[in-house]
């Protein structure tokens, strides 16, 4: 009777044991992490009044890499013309080119592109939201918050220089005052790229 009970006091010593150590492995598993897309190339594509303007941007070795990024404008836009623009994101770092804009549509409620402008006039409204697009699962979303793979830009009848910024953000709010609008004052969140093009209005 008495190795029994000795038997049994190590049998629980050493179950609660093992329990001890197994929720001391659950407590120190930190939350995941949402790694930032890794984008190599935007090219913007302009079409309107009969022609087509495309906005590239490309950097061969990401953010942080040595090699500086390349940008170039084809064409000038028009006065008072109405463009349907569209921007294409890539991930050429890998042996297999990664098209960013799937990842930005599967997690369309955490992404928003703002193209911010201060100059000639230049309008840019959003052509899409975010029930134009579906998650990972293949549900549609719901919500119609603006996405900006798809937009218009509009001149007036100002001619000249003026720049034109890029900015996607992840984990933004969206629902903060102004952001639908394409204001980036209360968005918050990170941005994923950020490229600024000089363009012209003839």
């Amino acid at each position: 009777m008495t190795n029994t009970r000795k038997f049994l006091a190590l049998f629980l010593a050493g179950t609660f044991f093992i329990t001890s150590c197994s929720d001391d492995d659950e407590g120190d598993n930190p939350d995941p992490v949402n790694e930032e897309e890794v984008i190599t190339t935007m090219t913007v594509t302009l079409t309107g009044g009969g022609d087509t303007v495309t906005l590239n941007f490309f950097d061969p070795d990401g953010e942080n890499g040595p090699i500086a990024p390349v940008k170039s404008v084809e064409g000038d836009l028009k006065v008072n013309t109405t463009y349907n623009g569209t921007i294409q994101l890539l991930n050429a770092s890998e042996e297999e080119v990664e098209d960013v804009n799937d990842e930005i549509k599967a997690e369309a409620d955490e992404h928003q592109f703002f193209y911010l402008t201060d100059d000639l006039g230049i309008t840019i409204t959003y052509d899409d939201k975010e029930s134009d697009f579906e998650n990972s699962q293949g549900m549609q979303f719901e919500s119609d918050n603006p996405v900006g793979i798809d937009f218009t830009l509009t001149t007036t009848d100002q001619i000249g220089d003026a720049e034109l910024e890029i900015i996607l953000l992840h984990e933004l709010d969206k629902n903060a005052e102004g952001v639908a609008g394409g204001n980036t004052d209360n968005a918050g969140g990170e941005p994923d790229i950020e490229v600024t093009f000089n363009i012209t209005v003839e």
